[in-house]
This record gives structure tokens, C-alpha cells and sequence, in this order.
């Protein structure tokens, strides 16, 4: 294998990857060899006709297919081991052409946990949560809300996302939105029409809002790493018990990975009120 990485300056990581022309021709008489045990070619039994006869029908679109699905990703691993890279997204992958009897290449395009820079933060948030710790005798306290600590938040970090992870998570919030106006009954030019909008406009909102999440998931984190903030297997367990129905606590129990980045994530959220 031969791999070459660039770093892009919008944050993006590409890895050019060179599969070598034997190891394709290796994988694609695999395929064909599984392909020849279900062939049926008029004159033999199921399974039984002559290698050269079902290579010549075969469907050679299908099977470059199949023989990407072999390689591609151990191709892909060892080549993010080699650069000793740690992806936090899928790759987008870009096949270029692929040519009988010679090596095959792709490109493959992903990034890192951007670095966080939380500056004066803390500053910032005591700003905010001092006026919650003031008593003034006949009055309630002051308690400061969540989005006026999230936004403070926000605000003082540095960092630069991902241009590729941004993406991705444009295109996550446009496709659940799709989803919920074919649910509605409508088409995207009548929800566009009905809420004042254009596709250009959508996406620019949409673009300031996935930015400000992922700034805020990786602030939480650099914080609750920072502050030595972790969640306890019986937190876990009892926000499982806590579950409305036996669906829930199902579904609970099967990503207790996600479950505990959303129980830490509060408390980070908890420890910045009480700053």
C-alpha cells in the first residue's frame, strides 16, 4: 500500500490511497469465485459452469462493488494507522477510475477533534452566575439559565471546526428536517414558502447552528477533561431505571456509551452554573 496525507487549512484531513494491481486481482477472483458457485449457465449445473464463462457475463460494475467493500476499509485503517491519525467521522471517499490490471486508488476525507482553546471562559460564565449568588432579603434569587451560560460559553472559546465535520452536520439537520416535512405532507418549496425561507437561507441557519453545537460538544469535553468530571456506573444505572417504558430502558441499556457522554455533558453543564 502506498498513502500520502494532507492536512487542508480548513481543517480537513485527505489520505491518498494506492491499492497495488495484485491485490485487486487477488479480491476480484474472490468475487468471482463466489459468483461462479451461484451462477446458472445454460449446459451446467448450478455452480458448476467454467470460470471463464461466468467472469464474461458477470456484471463488472457490480462486482468492482463487491471488491471495494473487501478492501476499502482495511485499506482505509491501515492507512490512518500509518499516519497515526485519530478520525472522530466517517471518511467521504472518492474512487477514481478503476482500470482492469492496474493498482486502484481513492481518496479519502475526514478530521480530528479540533483543538479547543477555552480562553477566559470561566471568567465569562462567573459573570453570569454572580448575580445568581446574591441575596437580597424578601426577593427569590437570580438564577442564570442554561442558554445564557452556553452562549457565554461559546463566545469565549477559540477554535476552528472542521470544514468536512461542519458539513456533516448540515446535511444531518437537512435531512431530519426533510424528514419531518414529508411527515407533515408537504413539500420542501411550500415549507420554504410558509416560514419565509430559501435553501440558501436554510442552510446559512443551519450552518450557525450545527457551528455553535459542535463548538459547544468539544468545550464540554476539553472542560469535563480538564476538571476531572466523569460519570459513575451507578449514574448510569440509575438514569436506565428512570426510563418511561421498557422500550426506553432497552434502548438505554444498548447505547450506554451515548448515555454516559449526555450524563457528562450535564454535569460539565452543572459545574459551570455552580462556578
Amino acid at each position: 500500500m502506498i498513502s500520502a496525507l494532507q492536512k487542508l487549512p480548513n481543517g480537513t484531513i485527505q489520505i491518498s490511497v494506492t491499492i497495488p494491481s495484485n491485490v485487486v486481482k487477488k479480491a476480484w477472483d474472490e468475487v468471482v469465485d463466489a459468483a461462479v458457485k451461484n451462477a446458472e449457465v445454460a449446459g451446467f449445473r448450478k455452480g458448476k459452469a467454467p470460470k471463464h464463462l461466468v467472469e464474461e457475463k458477470i456484471d463488472k460494475a457490480k462486482a468492482q462493488e463487491e471488491v471495494l467493500k473487501k478492501l476499502l476499509p482495511q485499506f482505509y485503517i491501515d492507512a490512518i494507522k500509518e499516519h497515526n491519525i485519530t478520525p472522530i467521522i466517517s471518511p467521504k471517499i472518492h474512487v477514481d477510475k478503476l482500470e482492469e490490471g492496474k493498482d486502484w486508488q481513492f481518496v479519502a476525507q475526514t478530521c480530528e477533534s479540533p483543538i479547543i482553546d477555552l480562553n477566559n471562559y470561566k471568567d465569562k460564565v462567573k459573570s453570569l452566575t454572580a448575580k445568581s449568588k446574591i441575596v437580597i432579603p424578601g426577593k427569590d434569587r437570580q438564577e442564570v439559565k442554561s442558554e445564557e451560560i452556553v452562549k457565554a460559553l461559546v463566545d469565549s472559546v477559540k477554535v476552528e471546526v472542521p470544514e468536512i465535520l461542519l458539513t456533516q452536520e448540515v446535511d444531518k439537520l437537512l435531512s431530519q428536517t426533510l424528514d419531518e416535512i414529508k411527515r407533515l405532507g408537504l413539500t420542501l418549496d411550500q415549507y420554504l414558502s410558509s416560514s419565509n425561507k430559501t435553501p440558501e437561507t436554510l442552510r446559512a441557519e443551519y450552518t450557525a447552528r450545527a457551528k455553535n453545537d459542535i463548538i459547544l460538544e468539544f468545550a464540554l469535553q476539553k472542560i469535563a477533561k480538564d476538571e476531572h468530571i466523569q460519570v459513575s456506573e451507578k449514574e448510569i444505572e440509575e438514569a436506565i431505571q428512570k426510563a418511561k417504558d421498557s422500550n426506553e430502558r432497552k434502548n438505554l441499556e444498548n447505547n450506554r456509551y451515548l448515555l454516559a457522554n449526555i450524563l457528562r455533558q450535564q454535569k460539565t453543564l452543572d459545574f459551570l452554573k455552580n462556578l
